[in-house]
């Protein structure tokens, strides 16, 4: 039987529901310390990459380009682009060119804000909202049927009243947070046309401004805002292991415990204390970081330590932007390719490797054959991309990175079955249509099923071997 508060227990203590934490002023020794560091930097490390991104993108002084490839704006606010994302993009890994992006941080507890949703029509859309956890929160997009209208962004301290002609208020579980909208683009003439006044009534503004009349933005004619220059070693770096624990407890603040965190936070609380009061405890802090940064975060940029086996040699997502308590796959993705969308909106695919375990090479050919009614079953879009070993764009003459329902001119074979093929070298021009070009060396494949069938959220249906055929 549970115990209740004031129940004697056989040694003749009394039991409480509260238990007893680590006494404050405690000299925690070397070993204790790391293993603790250890931890916090598992656990705060795709918070801390939150906080830096969003203090870079919100500096910003208007909703623009940064470098004139990815949408930044001040905070409260979003930017969008009008196309796919430019192949020299470096903020983020595994952006796609399936969609056209935006993107806005802000501090909600502050103020809240209105965000647009226009009537997409038929066209897959999605806003994927995002706490300081890059867990998601409410429901944006074509898979919940969501209307069109004027919608309020509010943080949990905010106890005001949203005004008339507001559709819904959407509480996230932080005051930082930040909005993403996806919006499906075929790789037309005609349908960039097409999308151009839908993406101009994207828009996010604090609730201040808001006057009951959505607003328009020509996001074709945005300014170019000047920001740090791309290093050419993959994604800027968000993480810095020698400030980590300078800014873990803003982490601490900006994340409050989930059920069950708070012994955690406790610990990580007095082990800041401790180094606070002990100049070489704060030095063991910041070598611990720089070695599990090495140790603990660098394994996850390869996909065998992402997710879990998907089949034929790929591997899947798991509890994609609904991590809850699951540290290894929310600081696995933040390392690897952040910001996922939810397994209902997205589920993802992605490997290093050929059917016989070998590393994926663009000095090879490769050939991914879907047969006749065995695409990914999806009620959205998919895609196939290829990446360099950075999890970012090759830059090539096509200009192409990736093939899927985009695509018009894709040549199935006579039984309907689609072959896509990867590699460093062209193939004959009649398969032209169907190549993802590689760099002359290792790259990796990610698949996206983009508001999947139940085959592919139960896993029953699994991507094709990836069959090397020549070099």
């Amino acid at each position: 039987m549970p115990r209740r508060r004031g129940q004697t227990v056989s040694d003749g203590r009394e039991a409480t529901d509260t238990q007893t934490s680590t006494a404050a002023g405690v000299r925690m020794h070397t070993g204790y310390a790391q293993t603790l560091a250890r931890m916090a930097y598992l656990w705060g490390w795709p918070i801390v990459n939150m906080i830096n991104r969003r203090a870079a993108i919100t500096r910003a002084p208007e909703p623009g380009r940064l470098n004139g490839v990815l949408p930044a704006a001040p905070r409260g606010r979003l930017a969008m682009l009008n196309d796919y994302i430019d192949s020299a993009e470096t903020f983020v890994t595994c952006p796609n060119q399936d969609v056209v992006y935006g993107l806005g941080y802000f501090s909600l507890d502050e103020e809240p804000v209105v965000l647009q949703v226009p009537d997409f029509g038929d066209r897959f859309w999605v806003y994927a909202l995002y706490d300081a956890r890059t867990d998601q929160f409410g429901q944006l997009g074509k898979p919940y049927a969501t209307p069109p209208g004027l919608y309020l962004l509010a943080g949990p301290a905010w106890n005001g009243q949203a005004p008339d002609g507001i559709q819904a208020v959407i509480r996230s579980s932080t005051s930082l947070a930040a909005v993403i909208p996806r919006v499906f683009l075929d790789d037309t003439p005609q349908d960039r046309a097409a999308i151009q006044p839908l993406i101009n009534q994207i828009g996010c503004y604090p609730l201040t401004e808001y006057d009951g009349h959505p607003q328009t933005t020509d996001w074709s004619n945005v300014p170019t805002i000047p920001g740090p220059a791309a290093d050419g070693h993959g994604e800027t770096k968000w993480v810095l292991p020698d400030r980590f624990f300078e800014q873990l407890a803003q982490a601490l603040d900006e994340a409050p415990p989930l059920p069950g965190e708070q012994a955690l936070f406790g610990q990580f609380r007095l082990l800041l204390d401790a180094a606070a009061e002990d100049t070489d405890l704060a030095k063991t802090l910041v070598e611990t970081a720089e070695q599990a940064e090495q140790e603990l975060i660098a394994p996850f940029f390869r996909w065998e330590h992402n997710g879990r086996p998907a089949g034929n040699g790929w591997n899947r997502s798991t509890n994609n932007a609904v991590w809850g308590l699951d540290y290894f796959d929310r600081t696995g993705t933040a390392k690897s390719n952040m910001f996922d969308n939810r397994p209902a909106e997205t589920q993802y695919f992605y490997t290093d490797y050929d059917a016989d375990g070998a590393q994926l090479d663009g000095a090879h050919t490769y050939e991914i054959t879907f047969p006749a009614g065995q695409e990914p079953p999806v009620d959205g879009f998919w895609s196939l991309t290829l990446y360099n070993d950075q999890h970012l764009f090759h830059p090539n003459e096509l200009d192409r990175y990736s093939l899927g329902t985009k695509n018009k001119t894709l040549s199935r074979g006579a039984d309907g079955s689609l072959t896509l093929t990867a590699g460093g070298t062209a193939p004959s021009s009649d398969r032209v249509a169907n190549w993802l070009p590689a760099p002359q060396a290792t790259f990796s494949l990610y698949l996206r099923a983009y508001w999947g069938r139940q085959p592919i959220l139960d896993g029953t249906w699994q991507p094709p071997a990836v069959r090397r055929t020549s070099g």
